[in-house]
């Protein structure tokens, strides 16, 4: 296959995938298969794709900032308490084959499509105010070493995380999810650099597809709101969970 076919083929996957990891989570079901379809080992299509990712989140923060949805302060303390699981999460790093783990899995992505669609009041939150207990450290810590691990799917249980634990809008949610993934994934991306298992070009092929798809499904977030970010959401969960579950 030549370079170019392979750049075109990286580029529209990484924009749809993109666009669903901005607006839901696992487009890195898409994006892995593609960089192994196209000839690279598992550990090093996973280093690759963290390339990616990158690009992806700086484009979708920049796009959410020009909406006018921009809160550094938060944003920075849910990073920041991702960060030590991010780093022990991509230093044991493994290819996950367990058969009964997916299928746990899967069950569990059907059971956040249930939590994501139950009507919940929600008390109007002020920017400056965020109360971070033990609950929060606990789970975004637990959350970084997932994403630093594995990253496919890390997207739904930051939804998850948000909207249930602290209540927030689904457009907030997304707005704080592109910048905390961006945050740990340098890190991850470090490990995977030093232990030689990026293919640069490659992953700066997926980054022009991502970055597209980051910045179009940001602005198509906040002006289509939570009805599109539902849908979207539902949809990809549900099409991950079947694919856990081996039933195609």
């Amino acid at each position: 296959m030549s370079d170019i076919i392979s750049v075109l083929i990286l580029f529209v996957v990484g924009a749809i995938a993109a666009f669903i990891n901005v607006n839901a989570g696992g487009g890195s079901s898409l994006t892995l298969p593609a960089l192994i379809f196209l000839g690279l080992d598992a550990s090093v299509a996973n280093g690759t794709n963290r390339v990616a990712i990158i690009f992806q989140n700086i484009s979708a923060v920049y796009s959410f900032k020009k909406e006018k949805y921009y809160e550094l302060k938060n944003s920075l303390i849910l990073s920041a308490l991702s960060l030590p699981g991010a780093i022990a999460g991509a230093i044991f790093a493994v290819r996950i084959s367990d058969e009964a783990f997916e299928k746990v899995l899967g069950i569990i992505m059907i059971l956040l499509i249930i939590t994501i669609l139950i009507p919940q009041k929600r008390e109007k939150k002020v920017t400056d105010e965020f109360k971070v207990d033990w609950k929060l450290i606990l789970s975004m810590i637990a959350i970084g070493f997932y994403g630093g691990f594995l990253q496919v799917g890390v997207g739904f249980i930051i939804m998850a995380l948000l909207h249930n634990l602290l209540k927030l809008d689904l457009i907030r949610v997304n707005m704080h999810k592109v910048f905390i993934v961006f945050v740990f994934t340098i890190p991850a991306l470090l490990v995977f650099i030093l232990s030689n298992n990026v293919n640069w070009f490659y992953g700066l092929s997926l980054s022009a597809g991502n970055a597209f798809g980051g910045w179009w499904g940001a602005k198509l977030s906040v002006r289509k709101g939570e009805k599109l970010i539902k849908a979207v959401l539902v949809v990809a969960i549900f099409i991950m969970a079947l694919k856990l579950l081996n039933i195609f």
